[in-house]
C-alpha cells in the first residue's frame, strides 16, 4: 500500500506517518528515508526530535538528501519506506549547486513517481506550501509550482491520499491500512 500525507506545518503529519508505517511494515523491513540536509542549528534540533519520536519503533534511517533512488541501492523494496519529506528532497535538487536548477520539479515529481511504483508500502510526506494567495518572487514561485508537480505526481500514484488538517486526517483517496 502506497500513502500520500500533506498538509500544513505542525499539523501531525510525521506522527500519523510514523504510526502508518509501523503498520504497513508489520514484521518486515521498515525503512525512515530522512532527506533534510541541516544547515543550521534549528535543523539539527528538528532532526533530532524527529529521530527521538520515532526510537523504539523499529526504523532503519536511510539518509537521501537527493537522488531518491539510491535509496534502493541499500533497501529492500519489498520492505515499508516513510519518505519524510518531498519539500525539502525538492529542495536539495533544486539548489544543489551555484544555480537553481529549474528541471528539478520535473525530475523529482517523475522520480518519486517510478519510486513509488517500485516499491511495495510507502508512505510519503509533503508540505501544504502553496494554498496561500500571496505572490513571492520567481524563485520562491517555482519552488512552489514544483512542490505542487511532485505533489500532483505522489497523490496520483498513491493508493491513499491524505490531508492533515487541524491534527485531523481527511481521506481523499483510498483508506487507512488495518
Amino acid at each position: 500500500m502506497t500513502i500520500f500525507l500533506s498538509g500544513g506545518a505542525k499539523n501531525g503529519k510525521s506522527s500519523l506517518a510514523q504510526d502508518l508505517a509501523v503498520r504497513l511494515a508489520g514484521d518486515g523491513a521498515l525503512y525512515y528515508v530522512a532527506t533534510m540536509i541541516p544547515v543550521d542549528e534549528e535543523d539539527r534540533q528538528r532532526i533530532r526530535r524527529h529521530v527521538a519520536d520515532r526510537a523504539g519503533m523499529g526504523f532503519e534511517t536511510i539518509e537521501c538528501g537527493r537522488h531518491i533512488f539510491d535509496v534502493l541501492d541499500s533497501a529492500d523494496r519489498n520492505g515499508t519506506f516513510l519518505l519524510d519529506s518531498v519539500t525539502a528532497l525538492l529542495m536539495n535538487e533544486m539548489f544543489a549547486g551555484s544555480h537553481i536548477d529549474k528541471q528539478a520539479g520535473e525530475r523529482c515529481a517523475s522520480d518519486l513517481a517510478a519510486f513509488i511504483r517500485s516499491v511495495n508500502n510507502a508512505v510519503i510526506v509533503s508540505d501544504a506550501i502553496y494554498s496561500d494567495a500571496e505572490r513571492y518572487d520567481e524563485i520562491t514561485e517555482l519552488y512552489r509550482t514544483s512542490l505542487a508537480m511532485a505533489d500532483r505526481a505522489c497523490a496520483a500514484e498513491c493508493d491513499t491520499v491524505i490531508e492533515m488538517v487541524a491534527g485531523q486526517p481527511i481521506i481523499y483517496k483510498g483508506g487507512l491500512p488495518e
